[in-house]
């Protein structure tokens, strides 16, 4: 199996690396510093489950050098998505797998919009993870773990390819049941506390130990249940009290990349995250007050953010 990881960031460079430090066939697609400095000395990827380095098959920013794929993990941010799908055109035969890792509740749809939707599998991934200096990774929170799954729920032989190569990997993996379900669970979590989050530079401890913060992180979340049934996803009922007790068993300290990109005046995933939800809530008339508040503050932070980087 050939593996290529699009983006190397946190999740695209541990996940990546993993996949080539067991000895598998991965071609790396990645840019500028962070791209030179692995081309020239391997990635090297600091973890709290131990420390390792490789050197894949491939590192490269050109797509035209890449071998035909057999399984294409997307890692980019959500909003790259479809920047991404159009550049893998080229690398897919006719059995490639699609599988986008980044936080958010579209990223299948996405990619679907510009590939035949028989490539996509939905997935997730669970991992605290950032570049701490070009060429390297920084793992420092949860125990990693992909979770991915057709979009119809079937069972099929595809999935358990793409566990194989997961599993000679060494990280945790799940093939999903229900992966609308799954997502939309992350989605929630992260979406909850990455807004909020960046609005009043709390740690995700600091937020929950907060009674006022504690309920708009609830509300916050209870707004993107309300979407998500009306979408159709069969969200259990119960799921807010359980992203509620999730959320109370992070780190103290941990925060959120989206949160990290906003207060380090990056361009963050803000529009596909909270204000996702605002969007969709108009159109399917809900009443998204908590996002909205949050989605708004964050609105002129994100827009200087995105101005500084064009």
């Amino acid at each position: 199996m050939h593996t290529v990881v699009i983006g190397l960031g946190g999740v695209g460079g541990y996940f990546g690396g993993k996949i080539s430090h067991s000895g598998q066939k991965v071609s790396m697609i990645a840019r500028g510093n962070h791209f030179k400095i692995i081309l020239k000395n391997g990635l090297k990827v600091k973890s709290i489950d131990g420390n390792f380095e490789t050197k894949p098959f491939l590192v490269t920013d050109d797509i035209k050098k890449v071998d035909k794929a057999d399984l294409i993990l997307i890692c980019t941010k959500s909003w790259q998505v479809i920047e991404a799908a159009e550049l893998i055109k080229p690398i897919l035969k006719e059995n490639t797998v699609i599988i986008p890792l980044q936080n958010g509740a579209d990223n299948a749809e996405k990619v679907m919009s510009v590939i035949d939707k028989k490539h996509v599998l939905g997935g997730l991934c669970k991992i605290y993870s950032k570049i701490e200096f070009p060429g390297i990774i920084s793992h420092f929170g949860h125990t990693p773990e992909v979770v991915f799954g057709e979009l119809n729920k079937n069972r099929s032989d595809r999935l358990l390819r793409v566990k194989e190569v997961f599993d000679k990997a060494g990280f945790k993996s799940k093939i999903s049941e229900n992966i609308q379900v799954d997502i939309w669970s992350k989605f929630m979590f992260i979406a909850t506390v990455s807004g909020l989050g960046a609005l009043t530079r709390a740690t995700i401890g600091e937020m929950y130990a907060h009674p006022e913060l504690n309920k708009m992180l609830r509300d916050t979340a209870s707004e993107i249940y309300q979407v998500a049934l009306k979408k159709e996803v069969a969200m259990p009922p119960n799921i807010v009290d359980g992203i509620m007790n999730f959320i109370g068993k992070q780190p103290y300290m941990a925060t959120a990349s989206a949160q990290r990109d906003i207060m380090e005046s990056r361009p963050s995933e803000l529009d596909n995250f909270n204000g996702f939800i605002v969007k969709e809530g108009e159109k399917l008339q809900i009443k998204t007050p908590t996002n909205t508040f949050v989605y708004s503050c964050l609105q002129p932070m994100e827009a200087k953010a995105r101005k500084a980087k064009n």
